[in-house]
């Protein structure tokens, strides 16, 4: 059983038709999606018929319970908490794909101790740094990670977004990694490059640290620093980076579950990648 401890949330996904143009209107499609990065991770890994469960919280509200049907009818197990107001996040997609982010997290963060069941069976605990650098979810994940650790559960980390870890502080989330020491440490390369992480200096304390960089190879590096390149399949026409991050870390953690070594786990990982790249979003449309 994986089980992902995070966000759920709505993304509203905006496609612009031109250059935001300021203080007038800008012509836009806009889509209504099932998001947070944890929440994504499950569904995904679902749908390659991974066992998996989602851990959070989100509000006392219609949304919530929308979002949490959702999940359900994708094969996802729920230890949720209901409380406050679901979160929503404006995601403003550019012609390039890349996607810039406008978070209101609300209930997701509010996350104050982990529901009753939430790692019972589990044999993977992953957890975006969305997770750690907020409180009370900050703490609750923490407690989560270190239940894991007493029961020999492994533990994924994806550093998340350049943003929120300078905000939280560089020096200090390095100093959580190597307390926490996370069995499989995902990045980006501008994640990679903020924490001063590279083939030749894996995450400290870590297992594997797994650096990705859009169409160019991944690299895997191990404790021992040995770095492995894995090449990225060209997509034809990218439309939109939404998720893409959290599909890798599905495929990955799916494809090491089953039994895969590292350099076929990041194989799998950039096929499931691609499949989100054509599409608004990462999660499935509702109304």
């Amino acid at each position: 059983m994986l089980c992902c401890l995070g966000d759920l949330v709505e993304d509203v996904v905006v496609w612009p038709s031109t250059e935001l143009v300021r203080g007038t209107d800008t012509a836009s499609r806009i889509f209504r999606r099932r998001g947070g990065s944890a929440a994504n991770v499950a569904v995904i890994a679902a749908r390659q018929g991974q066992p998996s469960r989602f851990v959070g919280q989100v509000g006392e509200d219609s949304l919530g319970s929308m979002l949490a049907t959702e999940m359900e009818q994708a094969g996802v197990e729920l230890a949720l908490a209901r409380g406050g107001t679901t979160g929503s996040i404006v995601v403003i997609v550019d012609d390039t794909g890349e996607r810039t982010m406008l978070p209101d997290r609300s209930a997701a963060t509010e996350l104050s101790s982990l529901p009753e069941g939430a790692l019972d069976a589990a044999t993977w605990l992953h957890v975006p740094a969305y997770s750690l650098i907020v409180e009370p979810l900050g703490s609750s994940t923490r407690h989560a990670m270190s239940i894991a650790r007493q029961r020999g559960i492994g533990v994924s980390v994806d550093a998340s977004s350049t943003g929120p870890l300078t905000e939280y502080g560089i020096v200090r989330f390095l100093d959580d990694m190597k307390s926490l020491g996370p069995d499989v440490f995902f990045c980006n390369k501008d994640e990679a490059d903020l924490l001063g992480v590279n083939s030749a200096a894996p995450l400290e304390g870590g297992g594997l640290t797994v650096i990705k960089d859009g169409a160019d190879p991944v690299v895997v590096v191990d404790h021992a620093g040995t770095a492995t390149t894995v090449t990225v399949p060209p997509v034809a026409a990218v439309a939109d980076t939404t998720g893409a991050g959290d599909a890798f870390a599905a495929g990955f953690l799916t494809a090491t579950l089953a039994g895969a070594i590292p350099a076929a786990a990041a194989a799998e990982a950039n096929r499931v990648a691609a499949t989100v790249l054509l599409r608004p979003g990462a999660g499935s449309h509702h109304t």
